[in-house]
């Protein structure tokens, strides 16, 4: 009984920091994706529930409740938070358009920014804004970003481009999804790619603080590896703009949570604004794959 109980409490939570979409215009489509991701995995019906919550507060919030066993998350979150929220991963996410991985490309002004050296004094923008540690070290890797450039998130990213466009001192990260729009824009010859990351996971799929027992998540992963290859569920994964899911393969410098290693950094890298460290923890405590414009 106490096992049946444990399942009927558990939850699923879908957090999208810097992504459209209100969490009430979500939840029928995370809850069917939970109702064919229970099915798949052979679990008894109704024994997952799921919430989303497009903030990182909010999701943090909900990832702390004792209940929440599963983290359903933009890769940039996973870096920012998947030590102290010991998030030990599934599966990563195949986007429909995008794939399982995806290359964020840092636009500037044209003739501005030809190198790191450039950005001392600029602001990095990006709907991964709020991850300083995936912005500076994962994502501008090939970068020695200075110390003192900051990173701030921002949600409305073609405003964000205008700013860049006008001569501001503001660099914008933008995912696959964004970078392939730019020609589209009116103002596309005033903006230059200068650097681009290398393949990066879209979302990942985690166990939260182990606790889902060891049987159970490996049921939960097999569930989510057969959707998305035809028969029940598809519907579920298309409303996510998701093709399925496959084994993660994250990069050598992901958080190691099992060893309890924080994301590889780089000496004298650039710090985030006051108002969010570079430690990645906010002032107070995609769908992640639904890719935006």
């Amino acid at each position: 009984m106490s096992i049946l109980l444990a399942a009927a409490a558990s939850t699923l939570v879908f957090c999208a920091p810097g992504y459209p979409g209100a969490a009430a215009d979500a939840q029928p489509f995370v809850d069917e994706f939970a109702k064919a991701a229970v099915t798949a995995a052979g679990w008894p019906d109704g024994s997952l529930s799921a919430v989303y919550d497009p903030t990182e507060q909010g999701g943090l919030a909900k990832l702390g409740q004792a209940d929440a066993v599963l983290a359903f998350v933009p890769y940039p979150f996973y870096v920012e938070h998947a030590i102290e929220l010991h998030l030990s991963p599934l599966v990563q996410a195949d986007v429909i358009g995008v794939g399982t991985k995806e290359k964020w490309t840092l636009v500037a002004k044209t003739g501005r920014v030809t190198a790191a050296t450039s950005l001392p004094g600029y602001t990095i923008v990006s709907v991964a804004g709020y991850s300083p540690n995936f912005v500076l070290h994962s994502a501008l890797s090939a970068w020695q970003v200075p110390a003192g450039v900051k990173v701030e998130p921002v949600g409305q990213i073609l405003s964000a481009l205008r700013r860049v466009a006008s001569g501001d001192q503001v660099a914008a990260l933008l995912d696959q999804t964004q970078a392939s729009a730019l020609p589209t824009l009116p103002f596309a010859g005033d903006l230059k790619a200068v650097v681009q990351s290398p393949e990066l996971p879209v979302a990942i799929v985690a166990v939260v603080d182990n606790r889902l027992p060891a049987a159970r998540a490996k049921a939960f992963q097999a569930g989510l590896l057969k959707l998305g290859k035809g028969g029940a569920g598809a519907d579920s994964l298309t409303a996510l703009k998701l093709a399925g899911f496959v084994m993660p393969a994250l990069p050598a410098d992901a958080p190691q949570v099992s060893e309890g290693k924080a994301p590889a950094t780089k000496s004298g890298a650039g710090k985030a604004p006051a108002t969010k460290p570079a430690s990645g923890k906010p002032p107070a405590a995609k769908s992640p794959g639904q890719p935006k414009p």
